[in-house]
């Protein structure tokens, strides 16, 4: 059996790892001239910035990627992070930073409400987890139970760290499958090497079992036979499969058999396709001869005026930055109609930064943005389609096709594991 892998990202290299080591002879095919796509380092002045992820995995050592990871014999050491960190300020009241700060634990967000609503808060944590609400947004829901902005200002900076959107744009069953994964597998964790040394272990196991990688080649139209995948278009040659799996999420999938998708039956999920959301962000990476954050746990910042969060992972990793420095990543959300503004919102985020670290120093040395055809997420988390298409042997993975519940690559990793049980049983 023969399976074809449309693109060389994160879902990618785990469909191919995990079909190659199930015997499937397989061949990946890549546009760029690297793999990885949103998933590698970047090599800069001896930094080994992020291409897109943060170098954390959402559930560390014991959560989804971790476990597929494991499963297809991948080489890749996870240290747990410490705890996630929420920095509010000094004075209970106060807007912004401006007049100090504290930091609190994740775990004990609630001390910050009343008597009253954080007895409420504990209630609903135990009552939610058997029955679940519905039908809403997180933040129309938690309005509904607890008027104190700041739980508003704390479910933002969450949901625009993991998943870059606010807490208006996030259906509230995503978030309690999300809640429940992390009771499940915990909190953060680091790969030694960052985000490359997890592709550069799938693309060993993909070696090992006989699979070829090709960059710099695009799949230009997924061929099909009696109604189903047979496999791809590259230039005029054409290349036979038995199965096809593409990591260009669903709608640029859709592009390349669309006259195959124009039957009656396909027209749902086409009409689908076209209410999905793609989420945006901005990253900016600093260097710094003293740590920013201090500890290798997410630093989340609900009073900044963009910014979300931080990580430092040279706080576990200190080989993603040259000796005696430090790498710093802050993420901040970007509204749909602010993408156009991408200059005004980078500079909320700098601003955001001297605020977070008064008095620190550091070089800005990269800032990256996220949106259109190279965005945080195909599909906003909780609006994906799934991973089966109209069309049989046809299957879609990656940040467009995440399974319910994954943050980031969690959710890649939850899409594939689901995709490879279709197929392999």
């Amino acid at each position: 059996m023969k399976a074809i892998v449309i693109g060389a990202g994160l879902g990618g290299l785990l469909s191919a790892a995990r079909l190659s080591k199930a015997g499937y002879q397989v061949e990946v095919f890549e546009r760029l001239p690297i793999t990885g796509g949103r998933f590698t380092n970047l090599n800069y002045k001896g930094f080994q910035l992020s291409s897109g992820a943060f170098h954390i995995l959402p559930h560390g050592p014991s959560g989804p990627l971790a476990q597929l990871l494991s499963e297809v014999g991948a080489d890749v050491e996870i240290v747990r992070s410490e705890n996630t960190i929420v920095r509010v300020p000094l004075k209970k009241g106060s807007p912004d930073y401006g007049k100090g700060f504290k930091d609190i634990s994740f775990s004990d967000f609630s001390t910050l409400l009343s008597p009253k609503d954080r007895l409420k808060i504990a209630l609903l944590i135990v009552n939610t987890r058997k029955n679940r609400p519905a039908g809403f947004t997180l933040q129309t829901w938690l309005r509904t139970q607890i008027k104190d902005e700041w739980l508003v200002r704390f479910a933002d900076a969450f949901c625009g760290w993991a998943l870059s959107l606010r807490s208006d744009e996030v259906p509230v069953e995503e978030i309690f499958e999300i809640i429940e994964n992390m009771y499940r597998f915990g909190g953060p964790g680091v790969p030694i090497g960052g985000c490359k040394g997890v592709i550069d272990a799938l693309e060993s196991v993909i070696a090992a079992h006989g699979g070829k990688i090709q960059t710099r080649t695009e799949v230009s139209e997924i061929l099909l036979e009696n109604g189903k995948a047979a496999g791809v278009l590259i230039g005029e040659e054409a290349h036979k499969a038995d199965l096809i799996i593409s990591n260009l999420g669903h709608v640029a999938t859709a592009c390349l058999c669309r006259e195959a998708l124009s039957a009656e039956k396909a027209s749902g999920y086409l009409r689908r396709l076209e209410t999905l959301k793609p989420s945006a962000g901005i990253k900016i990476c600093l260097a710094a001869d003293e740590p920013l954050v201090g500890h290798s746990g997410v630093l989340l910042t609900p009073y900044a005026k963009r910014v979300n969060g931080i990580d430092e992972v040279t706080q576990v990793d200190p080989r993603l930055a040259p000796p005696g420095k430090h790498l710093t990543m802050s993420h901040q959300y970007v509204a749909p109609e602010n993408v156009k503004n991408l200059e005004a919102e980078i500079e909320f985020g700098l601003q955001d930064l001297k605020e977070i670290f008064p008095g620190k120093k550091y070089e800005v040395l990269l800032i990256q943005s996220y949106h259109d055809s190279w965005p945080v997420n195909r599909a906003a988390s909780g609006t994906d389609p799934g991973n089966e298409t109209p069309i049989p042997e046809l299957y879609v993975v990656g940040d467009g096709a995440k399974g319910r519940g994954g943050i980031e690559v969690e959710g890649v990793a939850l899409g594939v594991a689901a995709t490879m049980k279709k197929i392999l049983g």
